[in-house]
């Protein structure tokens, strides 16, 4: 069976994204770039790929989701993950994306809030992180 691995990403609307990042830069140390902060950490079990949560604010008139925040859940198998609920009935908002990095889609869970997930190509993810890593 198709499953969620573990938290891609937290994504959150504010009004001033750049002036978020650079706060907590400055107060709490992450390394921010132009869409946040990934946080790497090591796969439990492949101890040496690496993984990645991503911590982006948005633009508070963001339209990539409704409510104030979004979590990006990690999955295998996001063909076989979509049947699955489509074939329980939740909704799914949109046809599979596909990017060097990972494979992505957006579902509606039972409190009507969007959610995303994300089928990762840590290796290419790995490559295009640059210096917004968190360890």
């Amino acid at each position: 069976m198709a499953r969620v691995t573990g938290i891609g990403g937290v994504f959150f609307k504010v009004e001033d994204p750049e002036k978020t990042r650079e706060w907590y830069k400055e107060h709490l140390g992450l390394n921010t770039d132009e869409y946040g902060s990934n946080f790497e950490w090591r796969q439990a079990d492949e101890g040496e790929l690496k993984g990645f949560t991503q911590w982006s604010p948005f633009k508070e008139t963001s339209d990539y989701f409704d409510e104030q925040f979004m979590i990006n859940y990690r999955v295998t198998d996001l063909e076989a993950l979509v049947a699955e609920l489509e074939a329980k009935g939740v909704t799914v908002v949109d046809e599979i994306e596909t990017q060097g990095y990972g494979k992505f889609v957006h579902i509606i869970d039972n409190d009507g809030a969007r959610v995303e997930l994300w089928e990762p190509n840590d290796i290419e993810y790995d490559k295009m992180v640059g210096e917004g890593r968190t360890k």
